[in-house]
């Protein structure tokens, strides 16, 4: 059944499918009811059995459709071997690829066109890139204008929708989008042109690498970040060299390594002093410092990353947004959360974290982009704020918009800090509190229903 899928694929021009072996796993799971068969697989399933999408599961199998008088051999490699997050077969099938049009599109009797509706859109998608595809191809020794422009184009959009896509889906764009560029530089190609690649690989790799730590997958996500780093470093590309210092901070943050982490964001500022980025990297140091217990170190980060960010500075990577430029909001979320890890700042602290709130509750501003999981991650750290205080109600009223977030949105960091809540509910002077236990369970649940709690079953 795997090397019949494969094939089907081929047939469909899709060269994107797992190795035989995962796609084995794959089965097993879909047949045993463990997890639910996307539409991808289900059009390679009803090429394999040779029916209509719309008799799949229902029908009687007709005699399997022979798909080709001489099928390829069944390579069992992809583009995802050798990644980082190809072990992890759970996440694997959440990154499904675009269908291919010619699967999606199908016709019942003759002058009787049958359409997929569910497939049209992923259909549509992947015309867009097969147009580009056509592009590249056509551009045999040299990277043309159409090729360089839809790459920038594809990584802008892509640090936007890292902060506002479902995780999943936006992982599996863009290792789409970093295998054309790896197989772009397999080409023979002017040093210019190759430095344009390696720059934009490294941007790829540290997206992805974010990405990965909020799917809950913070040592693949570590390799790829310094996968990354090493394409700048070799580059001396300095805003991409302050950009992934950044990532890696905040990286280390959350796995618990703080001093790595303000060491990292101090080495940032050698390369990224100002301007947004700037502000980011002294407020990674800020977090860092506070949590070693540095309240000076972490006072002092704040007010510089306030004047950082009031100096004019701009790049190519800044220009783009998204994950490349830090949010008013964002930026008032992360001074808040220093400040509410330093002793007696607890009112500094929800001056800034509420401020964040209105701000992601206004909308982003001009040239911003708001990332989804920003306001439930203040609302968290207000909360805690709260409860430190001894107010109780304004923790649970904080709380609502982390508590609400949808499930494709509740990613490691939440969890994370909603277990800190859990344990501040713990305190002898919330023990007997019914709102308190009612929290409690609220977090308990919502921390039945994650992405990584989706992956584990």
């Amino acid at each position: 059944m795997a090397r019949r899928l494969t094939q089907a694929a081929e047939a469909a021009g899709d060269t994107t499918m797992p190795g035989i072996e995962h796609l084995e796993t794959y089965i097993r799971r879909w047949e045993s009811s463990r997890h639910q068969l996307t539409e991808r697989y289900r059009m390679y399933y009803c090429t394999a059995f040779g029916i209509r999408p719309g008799q799949f599961g229902t029908a009687p199998l007709p005699p399997p459709k022979t798909l080709a008088s001489n099928p390829a051999p069944v390579d069992s490699a992809s583009p995802l071997n050798g990644h980082p997050m190809a072990t992890v077969p759970a996440l694997l099938d959440l990154t499904d690829r675009p269908m291919s049009a010619s699967a999606s599109l199908t016709c019942g009797e003759v002058g009787e066109p049958e359409v997929d509706h569910a497939g049209v859109g992923r259909a549509v998608v992947l015309a867009a890139h097969q147009a580009s595809g056509d592009v590249e191809a056509a551009e045999q020794h040299r990277i043309g204008t159409a090729t360089g422009d839809q790459l920038h184009a594809d990584v802008a959009r892509l640090a936007r929708l890292s902060d506002t896509g479902d995780p999943a889906v936006v992982f599996a764009d863009m290792c789409r989008v970093r295998e054309r560029v790896r197989r772009l530089l397999a080409r023979r190609l002017w040093p210019p042109e190759q430095t344009s690649l390696y720059i934009l690989l490294g941007c790829l790799n540290g997206l992805i690498g974010n990405i990965a730590v909020r799917l809950g997958y913070p040592d693949p996500a570590e390799e790829l970040i310094r996968s990354g780093w090493a394409y700048a470093d070799a580059l001396s590309h300095r805003p991409l060299q302050g950009q992934l210092r950044q990532q890696w901070s905040a990286l280390m943050y959350w796995r618990g390594r703080f001093t790595q982490a303000r060491d990292l964001a101090a080495d940032g500022l050698r390369y990224l002093p100002s301007g947004w980025p700037g502000a980011a990297l002294h407020l990674h140091l800020a977090r860092a410092a506070a949590r070693i217990g540095d309240a000076d170190a972490a006072r002092q980060a704040i007010r510089d990353a306030h004047e950082a960010r009031d100096r004019d500075y701009t790049d190519n990577l800044v220009e783009m947004g998204g994950q490349f430029a830090l949010s008013w909001a964002t930026h008032h979320a992360m001074a808040g959360g220093a400040l509410a890890e330093i002793t007696d700042c607890g009112a500094d602290a929800a001056d800034e974290l509420e401020r964040a709130v209105g701000l992601y509750e206004a909308g982003p501003g001009d040239r911003e982009d708001h990332w989804a999981a920003g306001q439930p991650l203040a609302s968290i750290d207000l909360a805690l704020t709260r409860l430190r205080s001894g107010a109780l109600d304004a923790a649970a009223a904080a709380l609502e918009p982390a508590l609400s977030l949808p499930v494709p949105q509740r990613i490691a960091q939440v969890t994370t800090r909603l277990t800190v809540v859990r344990g501040e509910l713990d305190v002898p002077i919330y023990r007997r509190s019914v709102q308190a236990r009612e929290l409690c369970e609220q977090i308990e649940e919502f921390g039945s229903e994650t992405i990584l709690a989706r992956q584990a079953r």
